[in-house]
């Protein structure tokens, strides 16, 4: 039975995030992954060169049953702090819209430097091992794996939520929180694309894209959406999935800028059609497929007043319902988790189980698309490795 002072399951952003800081303390610390390679998720994530961080984190960036919840470690270690880290390893980045910063090289230097952050720290990371049973004893948490049996006095939970089940991501992290009785926020798919309520006509749209405002009751997105053969996807249909409930209307301005009724009505003497009219201000394809399923191809100055109102609001104001989402393997991240209820914002360490900490993804905290679930592995990693 070999000892360590913290033994950290899950070699994801949030667990070697914490592994380090831990080692920094002087803590032997120890990191059990299942996957073949560390940080899988980090590798695939933003096109493959990472989206780290955001210039503009704010508690209110966050989705959870608590949005006070994330405020003391987002405090703490800000993206300034992790931009610093960056800078220090000479990774050349880029900031791009709203505030997202990626790597220009690859998403692989970001791994890279953590793990040489947990070198540095004498982390040992042992891959390919299986979590078997975790059991707590009077002192100490027993670990059985597949390579061997270990104890500390400390355990952190950074095994990830699960969305992409393809890189590995499984239930493990909530088995766990169950077995100690903890509570659970339920789990859904989050920043993920929607699927159409019903049957619809916009199949022939897949790969259309479109500048929009997408509206959830009072929150909305301003960014693009993307049709897909099941419905939409792209930056605002993702952000507004976190607010998102089944069935209920989600309002989309396909032209945030055009008062579509204004410009008919100072067009209503044109003998342009319809589809030529609405192909200089939108995918023509999508002028093409609108016209036809909603409006005879009719020359402006035939609309009559109702036709003008009716067209405006099916661009200005198009209300659509979804049925559901495409699943796990197409969230970026989970929404729900461990109950912040549960744990200590200081220190993420269990109020019920003194030693058990829940960091990263599979806690109660959501972030924004854009590098806001990044910065909250850092954080609550940092708040966790600096307690234990």
């Amino acid at each position: 039975m070999q000892k360590y002072d913290a033994i950290i399951i899950g070699a994801g952003a949030a667990g070697l995030f914490c592994a380090a800081e831990a080692g920094k303390r002087g803590r032997k610390t120890l990191v059990v992954e299942h996957n073949s390679q560390p940080a899988r998720k980090i590798l695939i994530s933003g096109g493959g060169r990472c989206n780290f961080t955001n210039k503009n984190i704010k508690p209110e960036n966050f989705i959870s049953n608590n949005p006070h919840f994330c405020k003391s470690a987002l405090a703490r270690y800000t993206s300034k702090d992790f931009i610093e880290l960056v800078k220090k390893y000479k990774i050349e980045f880029y900031e791009k819209k709203l505030g997202q910063f990626f790597c220009r090289e690859s998403s692989r230097q970001i791994v890279e430097m953590l793990l040489k952050e947990a070198e540095k720290s004498n982390v040992e990371i042992c891959l390919n091992c299986s979590v078997k049973s975790v059991k707590k004893t009077s002192n100490d948490f027993e670990i059985e794996t597949d390579q061997g049996n270990f104890t500390s006095k400390k355990l952190v939970i950074a095994s990830g939520g699960l969305s992409f089940p393809k890189i590995g991501a499984s239930s493990f992290g909530y088995e766990i929180a169950r077995q100690f009785g903890l509570k659970i926020v339920e789990t859904r798919p989050s920043l993920v694309p929607l699927v159409f309520a019903g049957k619809q006509s916009f199949e022939k749209l897949a790969g259309i894209s479109i500048d929009s405002n997408v509206s959830f009751k009072k929150i909305s997105f301003r960014e693009n959406i993307l049709f897909t053969h099941k419905g939409l996807s792209g930056p605002a249909i993702l952000q507004i999935s976190n607010y998102w409930k089944k069935s209920e209307i989600i309002e989309i301005d396909l032209l945030p800028e055009i008062d579509t009724e204004k410009i008919l009505n100072e067009n209503q003497n044109s003998k342009q059609n319809l589809v030529n009219f609405l192909s200089k201000i939108l995918p023509n394809r999508f002028a093409e497929n609108f016209s036809s399923q909603n409006f005879s191809n009719k020359p402006l100055n035939q609309l009559s007043k109702k036709e003008i109102e009716k067209i405006s609001r099916s661009i200005n104001n198009w209300q659509i319902k979804f049925d559901e989402t495409e699943g796990w393997h197409k969230a970026e991240v989970t929404l729900g988790g461990i109950d912040t209820n549960e744990l200590s914002s200081q220190t993420m360490e269990s109020k019920k189980i003194p030693g058990l900490y829940f960091i990263g993804e599979i806690v109660d905290v959501t972030g924004w698309l854009g590098g806001y679930n990044f910065q909250w592995a850092w954080s609550s990693g940092f708040a966790a490795g600096n307690s234990i």
